[in-house]
């Protein structure tokens, strides 16, 4: 959810991948729109010292961005950006792949190792700040899927502070969540919720949860020391094998199979029934929060509306439905697909 996410200390700059500072970029972009410049010019076009100049162009030569002039020793020209620019990506692709060899590699030699003992199967993380980075740290980690229980209560990692679910969600990582009924009830939760739905993720509610939980890729999970979050001087628990793992994945399993729904989800009504899908998309999400459960006061709440408007909207559909009952309604919504 966008409330449990890692910090972020500002804007990346679009080429420090290939190590191309933004003061290096400015430089050659300025020198892009020049047939040749030397540092003076530059100086003066920029606004940077001379001296700063020159050490930008002395590192762009280095990456191959620029060049010496052939009339002139002391002035330069720009490399065009599809031949300099596709070297340093070649490179860059080239450097990451050797990486992830080494990494198979080391993994490899860390799970062929002598079998691990059952203290070693259970990782100790001490600090708040400790797991806040190991949390974040697991979800840049995943490569399949990430499951996780988000308590009602005050989370390990705060709102403002959420970067690596969204670029999990956007290469791919599939996200299930099982959230606690009191947490929706937060202000801006729903909202997340919506959000992160929209952008793949699968949402469930429940009444409770008995603690908190991450499980990335089914080989590790993440368990706080306390089910509190009030407490978090202990730390949490790494689960990196056996039946600890095998335990924590089951019983998210167990809940997500019992919650119900938020938003779209994976189960589809059945398709003997014949279905009336044509339905506001206002009217089904008044429906959605109604199924997991919040009271007609929370949805109001949650919809910036009184609690008279929701109650007529749930009135003019039972009315479509041709029901008398709240329950009723129900079911019909159910078998209609409205949810």
């Amino acid at each position: 959810m966008t409330w449990q996410v890692l910090d972020t200390t500002g804007e990346g700059m679009t080429l420090d991948v290939l190590g191309i500072t933004d003061a290096q970029l400015r430089v050659y972009q300025e020198l892009l729109g020049r047939s040749s410049a030397d540092a003076a010019e530059l100086a003066a076009r920029t606004g940077v010292a001379r001296h700063a100049i020159q050490e930008q162009l002395d590192r762009l030569e280095a990456l191959g961005l620029v060049a010496r002039s052939g009339a002139r020793y002391d002035r330069y020209v720009a490399a065009p950006p599809d031949v300099a620019l596709a070297s340093l990506l070649l490179d860059h692709e080239e450097r990451t792949r050797r990486a992830r060899t080494e990494l198979s590699r080391l993994e490899a030699v860390y799970r062929e190792a002598a079998p691990r003992q059952t203290e070693d199967a259970v990782d100790v993380v001490r600090g708040s700040e400790a797991v806040r980075q190991r949390f974040n740290q697991l979800q840049r980690s995943a490569r399949a899927e990430v499951l996780e229980f988000v308590r009602g209560d005050v989370a390990v990692v705060e709102p403002s502070q959420n970067v690596e679910e969204e670029a999990a969600l956007a290469r791919g990582v599939a996200y299930r969540f099982v959230i606690e009924r009191p947490a929706v009830e937060r202000e801006g939760v729903i909202e997340a919720v919506r959000s992160t739905v929209e952008r793949g993720a699968q949402v469930r509610l429940v009444r409770s949860l008995p603690t908190r939980l991450l499980v990335v890729d089914r080989r590790i999970a993440m368990v706080p020391f306390s089910a509190s979050s009030r407490d978090q001087s202990g730390g949490a628990l790494l689960l990196q094998a056996g039946g600890l793992l095998d335990m924590a994945t089951a019983l998210f399993e167990q809940t997500w199979r019992s919650a119900s729904p938020l938003g779209e989800d994976d189960d589809e009504p059945s398709p003997a029934v014949a279905r009336d899908t044509d339905l506001d998309p206002a009217d089904r999400y008044l429906l959605q929060l109604l199924n997991a459960g919040l009271t007609d006061r929370t949805v109001a709440a949650r919809l910036g509306v009184s609690m008279r408007t929701v109650q007529r909207q749930v009135r003019t559909l039972m009315e479509r439905a041709d029901v008398d009952t709240r329950l009723q309604l129900g079911v019909v919504a159910a078998r209609q697909g409205w949810l």
